[in-house]
């Protein structure tokens, strides 16, 4: 480390925010716009812009938007943030937080570069990532032909048989991606209802294109370089079948990148922060969470960023009334 970045290291060190933002997704950077209009001083840490919506290709919920791509969105939030950042909101990129801890009045974030900030309130928009596919084969076909993204890979499976694994939104929401150019998709779910909104499943599923099964859990992918097909059990018969298809499109969830909160704060089952809905606060005084990595009931772009919102005027009212 050089004198000058060690003297660097040493001022962020020293110096007290009044506010350290971990994430850059649409949660991220509403919380760094208000966090300026609010004139907080305030450190912003991203490893990347955009969330996990960057990998779409068309986004017609995003309002103020008629249609937006995943990408585009992400550098609209850069600038934007960037545009009003100033000398109030200080954008460190590419480095993500791994630790956080007490320390005196405030919190010690530490990153995957070794640069510790120093902090009174912690906003977490640190997002989610995508749960993958856990039986022989998938590990060994992950793009050979399985996926997790049918923005980016649908048009390369125009003309074939494809299969989605996961019975929520997303998985019809990605159905109805593919329809537009493959010859038919399969979807498969392993409960025996779908968990999709019941207009979404009913409108996907009237497309001749498009079959459904329930209580079908997946035992393995096979293929031959590239995936050939997929067998399933069928719960209900224990019946094992064999689907033929040429791509396999996975939507089974989501992991809530909370993982380096170490008990730092109380978690629900499946690793999000426990968060007051009216306030956005966590279990621990002082640390706040919006977004995927929160307990919110829904999780969408624009839920995410009036979520954040909340909870910068709740830590402006925090840091000047206590």
């Amino acid at each position: 480390m050089t004198a000058h970045n060690l003297s660097l290291t040493i001022f962020y060190f020293l110096f007290m925010y009044d506010l350290a933002i971990i994430g850059g997704g649409p949660a991220g950077v509403a919380a760094g716009v208000y966090a300026s209009r609010k004139q907080l001083k305030t450190v912003f840490l991203t490893k990347e812009w955009g969330g996990q919506s960057v990998v779409s290709a068309e986004i017609q919920n995003w309002i103020g938007t008629i249609s937006i791509s995943g990408e585009e969105l992400a550098k609209q939030l850069k600038v934007h943030l960037e545009a009003y950042a100033g000398d109030l909101v200080m954008i460190v990129k590419d480095q993500c937080a791994i630790s956080i801890h007490q320390s005196g009045t405030g919190f010690s974030v530490g990153t995957d570069k070794g640069e510790i900030y120093e902090a009174r309130a912690v906003l977490l928009c640190a997002g989610a990532s995508r749960r993958k596919l856990e039986v022989p084969g998938a590990k060994e076909f992950d793009q050979k032909g399985l996926t997790y993204c049918a923005s980016c890979d649908g048009p390369l499976f125009g003309g074939q048989d494809v299969a989605v694994i996961g019975g929520g939104n997303a998985g019809f929401e990605t159905a109805a991606q593919l329809l537009a150019y493959a010859k038919s998709v399969t979807l498969l779910h392993h409960g025996d209802e779908f968990k999709a909104d019941p207009v979404t499943v009913q409108k996907v599923l009237q497309n001749p294109k498009m079959k459904a099964i329930l209580n079908a859990e997946i035992v393995e992918v096979y293929g031959e370089g590239f995936v050939k097909g997929l067998k399933y059990k069928d719960k209900e018969t224990n019946e094992v079948h064999d689907l033929p298809i040429a791509g396999i499109f996975v939507e089974i969830g989501i992991i809530p990148n909370t993982g380096f909160l170490n008990g730092f704060v109380e978690l629900d089952t499946v690793g999000r922060i426990k968060v007051d809905g009216k306030s956005q606060r966590s279990s621990m005084t002082g640390l706040w969470a919006a977004g995927d990595c929160s307990d919110a009931l829904y999780h969408q772009n624009n839920i995410a960023a009036g979520d954040a919102v909340k909870a910068i005027e709740d830590i402006y009212n925090h840091l000047h009334t206590k």
